[in-house]
């Protein structure tokens, strides 16, 4: 890592670690730094290192050397080692935990009591509100589905007063329905409780959704890192990411055209139309472009049935050597658009950066 002035309102984690199975050596050596707050995504293929990344930070992976630093204080350096129940963490698995044996009532008093400072009444109403658990205090884990279930663990975890939440692919046990009743709920609890929280996941869609900061990983080390849409738009991005490769936005809507069933949402001085899926005016969303879904044009093709056509200028050239593709990032007012097109276009319309260009949106998914 580069000498830098470091924020007191970043976690620093610098670790390496070892793990030995069935013959096997796993190698973890990791440099990282991200926010403090937000929503901050581990993402990588199975066997990448994301979740022994989230049982270093919460101190149950022995053999790990380094740093790690949350804010101003020091969990993990070459003098000190802060046990895991000293480290004010809560955790959320894959599958919930919970007590088969205790009520939700009961699995919640069980966290209250860890905790590392009084948890008042007011407190813990507003925690099982937001999760939208209060009328199942009384159930026992077997009466709850596997969406209750987890809003439960992540309403104990809350409980312990953390000062980050570690969050193990909480969603992965879960089918399609189950996993959209749990998720706005996960984008609620930032915005109530800012506690920053460290999302494991090798599911883009919900990283897509939730997260602010990325941290990609691919064979135990960090391969791209920054705001989620610096790391989507990257041509680092490991090749079984190449196809996710897009533009994500926040956009405030501000037009309904009920005539045609259509949204005008506003973002870094741009307009786009969107589909009207009940938003209101007003709202501000979350939309994702992939950069397949965005085509070039020396001119605006205006007998075209692609709605969104955008002029900007031409920043960024990543060239594909082994492969037939192009990157190709295009300034906009104040937000780039990366548009995945074949070398051969590149070479047909003799693109260079600087010059002047229409990007044409086929498709803006609304993800939040």
């Amino acid at each position: 890592m580069t000498n830098q002035t470091v924020s007191s309102s970043h976690i620093i984690a610098n670790l390496k670690a070892s793990l030995h199975s069935d013959s096997q050596i796993f190698e973890l050596d990791v440099n990282c730094q991200f926010p403090s707050q937000g929503i901050t995504a581990i993402l990588g293929e199975s066997g990448c290192g994301k979740t022994t990344l989230l049982r270093c930070i919460a101190g149950l992976e022995k053999n790990v050397h380094g740093e790690l630093k949350i804010d101003d204080t020091t969990w993990l350096d070459e003098s000190k080692r802060v046990p895991t129940y000293d480290r004010e963490i809560g955790f959320v698995f894959q599958d919930a935990r919970l007590f088969e044996h205790l009520n939700v009532h009961r699995n919640l008093q069980f966290a209250v009591k860890r905790s590392h400072e009084k948890v008042k009444k007011a407190f813990y109403e507003e925690v099982i509100t937001a999760l939208g658990i209060s009328h199942l205090l009384q159930h026992k884990p077997e009466q709850l589905s596997g969406g209750e279930k987890q809003r439960v663990a992540i309403a104990r975890a809350l409980l312990i007063k953390p000062k980050m939440l570690l969050m193990d692919e909480p969603l992965a046990s879960l089918d399609n329905a189950r996993k959209q009743e749990v998720l706005p709920y996960l984008a609620a609890l930032q915005n109530m409780f800012h506690v920053p929280m460290l999302y494991v996941s090798h599911s883009t869609d919900e990283v897509c959704k939730l997260a602010d900061y990325v941290i990609v990983l691919h064979q135990g080390k960090v391969v791209v890192q920054g705001p989620i849409n610096d790391v989507f738009s990257s041509a680092k991005l490991p090749s079984i990411y190449r196809r996710e490769t897009s533009t994500i936005v926040d956009a405030k809507i501000v037009e309904k055209n009920e005539h045609w069933h259509l949204l005008k949402a506003q973002f870094g001085g741009n307009t786009i139309w969107l589909q009207d899926n009940k938003q209101t005016v007003g709202k501000t969303v979350r939309l994702r472009i992939l950069a397949n879904d965005v085509s070039l044009s020396l001119k605006d093709e205006t007998e075209s049935t692609i709605l969104n056509r955008l002029e900007g200028r031409i920043g960024g050239i990543e060239i594909d050597k082994n492969g037939a593709s192009a990157l190709v990032t295009i300034e906009i007012n104040r937000t780039e658009i990366v548009a995945q097109v074949t070398r051969k276009s590149v070479d047909d319309l003799f693109l260079m950066v600087g010059m002047t260009i229409w990007a044409q949106i086929k498709s803006v998914a609304i993800l939040a």
